[in-house]
């Protein structure tokens, strides 16, 4: 048996880690179980519980018995500090049960010693209610055998009795557990009913009675309870719980029985449904009253953004849902809704974490407490904070030792500051006498003496406690107005049983018409049974609460004292303010660029202007200085881009902005486009010349200027081509980009949200690759012919190589620019002066390698004048020219080129005749041997002197020797076989005017 009560320990115990201990310090040693009982240890497998000796400080037993025994006795004891267990002094016991049925008597009263179950040795007497007389004998005793000595007495009608009759009221009242409201209610009830009792207009016939028992505010215990009330004399003519949880498993089972409940201390929404509970009213308002409340200070307070944290049961969710559904017809933002069972620990962490600010707690008593202390601990509290809790908890409540949490009276006191609660009010505020002929302050005089001195912070239902007087009072004078309803149908309270409909039916329409004025305020109670009440709003301030306004939620009507108190200067806010705030360009380093692409703009007229000034001086003409222009007036466009790219929302208004952007865009793509594209088209020229073919560069040598500029209008063309398109199709617009939000200096609820404006369109990156594209290649191109043309020398572009020094510069600045720029896109000082200085430098570069050495040399050297001008002085405008030398030498390179390409033509066609004539003459040989003796020779080529005459223009030499080559200078020399005419035997003379 023991085995089995071990293995239903674990299967209903959760598991949890326990430290055993196996010495004699910091701990309690193991006692024995009752007889007939065991021992759960929480925790412990079955091993341990056999190896263990000491348990630790804090670690709870619990007794358990066999069968139907009970246990009497303390139930649950632990270890204390000083290695003892708690109430040893009290002895616990597992005693048999004896049937219940015997301790309810019918028409009478039944009084238990000692209070408690009735088990073993327990004594039970008997006593009848007026006009009852007892049969039977007046006490029993419940033996060791589970069993009464007796049978059960009974009460018989005396029908010679004269007196009033009783009728009979259950009662449930909650004397402890997560609202012990019984405390106060009870004796407010029990005064209620002495007052009605003692009224002759009220009830004269009858004398009502209050049958109660303890719930715990436990609906497992208060359906054992019901099943007593329900199946034990007498009947019970209404049924009184108390505790939402409570009250909704008895006025669900009171349809079944007919019976009308009224509750004094429920408030959950659901009990609101007339279809689940038909027959249930309530002195207590619904939760929901709270609603429209929170939502006039939500709204007062101007806070459109709250957080909740519940207790997970019916009436919290309930009136959260219907809070839900308030608010956001308020437009109020629910952004954090947390629950939690038992412990709010990571639902407290979450509101933290999600920095909630308003928060609505909806929980008992006990658990606020576990609430608070988490609050504490994650610092939840301050002037950043306001809690709503509700207004029913006792006034000390935060002040109550509570050993299920580890934080001071200091700490929760701490936490609890400053919050607000709203309460039902359950106390007139007007001296005015009801009903029951007593003021609300007379009412709680006699409540005071009633709980013998206790202080009323301390006892739980204090607040509640005219409600339940008002109910007593509002059922008294229900069953008053059916009295004769009743009688007119020839029926009568007493005929009342639980299959009776008829005369539910009139107690419910008696209590459906209720009006009266009660200690509580008017009692009145609206189509769902629930009251219709006032709210009071309270603060806690200064460890105390103070009231701060009323709310008449069917009027709509605030009252506000203005007494409010905050910690901080005043409410604080829902959330972190997030003050947005824009980054602009610094302005010291936007001037200092400006002044800077000012200077080269600047320098770029100046450049622009000597070109032109200049453009008829040869050294000039050579430079294509059309060109050249078109590079000046690109590099001042680039340079004016830099104005608009240092333009924000600090100097232009945001409409404005999509207009700065497009000026940057055509600006600094134009401005590329012209500067770029002419240094392009001249390194291009140069080397399609340079690298061709001879006969093809002949050609190519005198290129007419307007392919140059052409070939600038075909790129300057794509630009503006790509860049409609691109602001037809995707126009420039402006975005903002957002950023970490930063804590400024200083104690402030408040964070900087960082913004920047950018220029982008939807497919921004798109297009920014297609343009990088074709630019880049475009660039890598122009490095690559000016690194081939390297070399080269022309005087019809006479500054290519500077061409190519510029093209180099802005080709690597340009590359590493771009994609710089787009990773410090964030960070709007680096990207701009990243960018501007790369277009500034990239720009100074160009025109001091274009031009600076064009402006020096003719300073230098005086070479202002025109070319004309240079003809009429000197009368020549080539002979003292090196260039017009230059071609002159190359003209006649080329004739003598020709000549001899001639003269070795000759010698081959004079090297196949003499190959002939060798032929024939070995051929005739053998025949005419003896006459060729006398045979002349043969003619030599000197028989044709025009063959080798000098070319036209050149003297004849006066010595034969030298008047041909050495090869044609005698026929013998014609026969050699190895011989070869080539450039190598020319004259001397010759070569030296070839190679001049």
């Amino acid at each position: 048996m023991a085995l089995f009560l071990f293995i239903l320990t674990l299967a209903i115990i959760p598991s949890h880690t326990v430290a055993i201990h196996n010495s004699t310090t910091g701990g309690c040693a193991i006692i024995r179980p009752p007889r007939d009982g065991g021992i759960r240890y929480r925790g412990l497998t079955q091993e341990q519980i056999r190896s263990v000796q000491i348990l630790p400080v804090d670690y709870e037993i619990e007794y358990i018995c066999r069968g139907n025994r009970v246990i009497v006795g303390p139930k649950v004891r632990k270890c204390l500090p000083n290695g003892t267990w708690t109430d040893m002094t009290l002895r616990s016991k597992c005693l048999l049960l004896c049937p219940r049925v015997w301790t309810s008597l019918e028409n009478g009263q039944v009084a238990a010693w000692p209070p408690g179950p009735p088990v073993e040795g327990t004594m039970l007497h008997y006593t009848c209610l007026g006009g009852f007389i007892l049969e039977g004998r007046n006490s029993t005793l419940c033996t060791k055998l589970g069993k009464w000595d007796s049978p059960k007495p009974a009460c018989n009608y005396d029908r010679h009795y004269s007196g009033k009759k009783k009728l009979y009221i259950g009662a449930l009242f909650p004397m402890s557990g997560g609202w012990p409201g019984g405390q106060a209610c009870l004796p407010s009830a029990q005064m209620a009913l002495e007052l009605v009792n003692k009224r002759t207009d009220i009830l004269p016939d009858y004398e009502l009675e209050l049958i109660y028992y303890d719930s715990m505010c436990d609906p497992g215990e208060a359906t054992k309870l019901l099943y007593d009330l329900l199946y034990t004399e007498p009947i019970k003519i209404v049924l009184m719980p108390g505790c939402s949880s409570v009250s909704t498993l008895v006025a669900e089972a009171a349809r079944m029985w007919n019976l009308i409940v009224l509750s004094y201390g429920s408030s959950s929404p659901a009990l609101s449904n007339r279809q689940r509970f038909p027959t249930f009213f309530r002195t207590h308002p619904s939760a929901t009253l709270h609603n429209p409340t929170r939502v006039q200070l939500f709204q007062k307070w101007k806070w459109t953004k709250i957080a909740t944290i519940q207790q997970t049961t019916e009436v919290f969710t309930s009136t959260l849902d219907d809070l839900e559904q308030r608010v956001k017809e308020a437009g109020i933002e629910i952004s954090v809704r947390q629950s939690f069972l038992t412990d709010p620990a990571v639902a407290v962490k979450n509101l933290k974490r999600q920095d909630a600010r308003i928060i609505v707690g909806l929980f008992y008593e006990t658990e606020a407490r576990k609430v608070f202390c988490e609050v504490f601990k994650e610092k939840l509290y301050g002037k950043k904070y306001v809690w709503f809790l509700i207004g029913w908890y006792a006034d000390n409540w935060f002040k109550i030792k509570d050993p299920a949490i580890n934080c001071t009276v200091e700490n929760m006191t701490e936490a609890v500051e400053g919050h607000v609660t709203t309460e039902i009010v359950m106390l007139n505020p007007e001296t005015v006498r009801g009903a029951s002929n007593l003021t609300s302050q007379e009412f709680l005089a006699q409540l005071m003496s009633l709980l013998g001195g206790k202080n009323p912070e301390e006892t739980g239902g204090f607040q509640e406690a005219p409600l339940a007087y008002d109910a007593v009072w509002a059922l008294a004078l229900a069953l008053n107005k059916t009295v004769g309803p009743l009688k007119a149908k020839g029926r009568s309270l007493e005929d009342f049983n639980y299959n009776n409909r008829d005369i539910t039916a009139e107690i419910y329409r008696a209590l459906n018409t209720s009006s009266f004025e009660g200690v509580s305020g008017h009692v009145v109670f609206d189509a769902q049974g629930s009251r219709m009440a006032w709210t009071l709003i309270e603060q806690l301030q200064g460890g105390s609460y103070k009231k701060i306004g009323y709310y008449d939620s069917t009027k709509g009507n605030l009252s506000w004292y203005g007494n409010d108190k905050w910690i901080g200067s005043g409410p604080p806010a829902d959330q972190t303010v997030v003050i947005e705030e824009f980054r602009f360009l610094s302005q010291k380093l936007f001037i200092s660029v400006s002044v800077f692409a000012g200077l080269g703009i600047l320098l770029g007229i100046v450049c622009l202007t000597f070109n032109i000034y200049n453009s008829n001086v040869r050294y000039i003409q050579n430079s294509q200085p059309y060109l050249n222009n078109m590079t000046a007036v690109g590099c001042m466009m680039a340079l004016a881009a830099v104005f608009p790219l240092g333009i924000d929302g600090h100097h232009v208004h945001r409409a404005q902005f999509p207009v700065v952007c497009q000026f940057r865009l055509w600006l600094l793509g134009l401005g590329f486009s012209l500067a770029y594209g002419s240094m392009f088209t001249k390194i291009w020229w140069v080397h399609t010349v340079f690298t061709k073919k001879d006969e093809k560069k002949e050609k190519r040598k005198h290129l007419e200027p307007w392919k140059l500029y052409a070939t600038v209008g075909v790129l300057l063309a794509i630009d503006i081509l790509s860049l409609m398109i691109w602001q037809i199709v995707d126009p420039l617009h402006i975005t903002v980009e957002k950023f970490t939000k930063e804590a400024p200096k200083g104690d402030l609820d408040v964070l900087i949200q960082p913004l920047l404006e950018h220029c982008s369109s939807e497919k921004m990156n798109t297009w920014l690759g297609v343009v990088y594209g074709y630019k880049g290649l475009l660039l890598l191109l122009g490095i690559f012919l000016a690194y081939e043309t390297k070399s080269v020398s022309t005087e019809k572009i006479n500054d290519h190589r500077a061409v190519g020094m510029a093209i180099y510069n802005v080709a690597v600045l340009c590359m590493i620019t771009a994609p710089v720029t787009m990773i410090l896109s964030s960070q709007q000082d680096a990207s701009f002066a990243f960018a501007s200085l790369a277009i500034v430098f990239s720009v100074y570069i160009t025109l001091v390698v274009l031009f600076i050495p064009k402006m020096r040399r003719l300073i230098t050297r005086g070479e202002w004048q025109s070319e004309q001008q240079d003809t009429m002085k000197t009368g020549s405008s080539t002979n003292n020219n090196d260039e017009e030398k230059s071609r002159q030498l190359e003209r006649e390179n080329r004739e003598l080129q020709k000549i001899i390409q001639e003269k070795e033509e000759r010698v081959s066609e004079l090297r196949s005749q003499l190959a002939e004539r060798q032929a024939l003459r070995s051929r005739r040989r053998p025949s005419t041997h003896n006459q060729n003796h006398s045979t002349p020779p043969p003619p030599s080529s000197q028989n044709d002197p025009k063959s080798l005459l000098p070319p036209p223009g050149y003297p004849i030499p006066s010595s034969e020797n030298h008047s041909l080559p050495p090869s044609f200078s005698n026929s013998s020399n014609l026969y050699q076989p190895d011989s070869k005419i080539g450039r190598n035997h020319c004259h001397t003379s010759r070569l030296q005017l070839l190679y001049k």
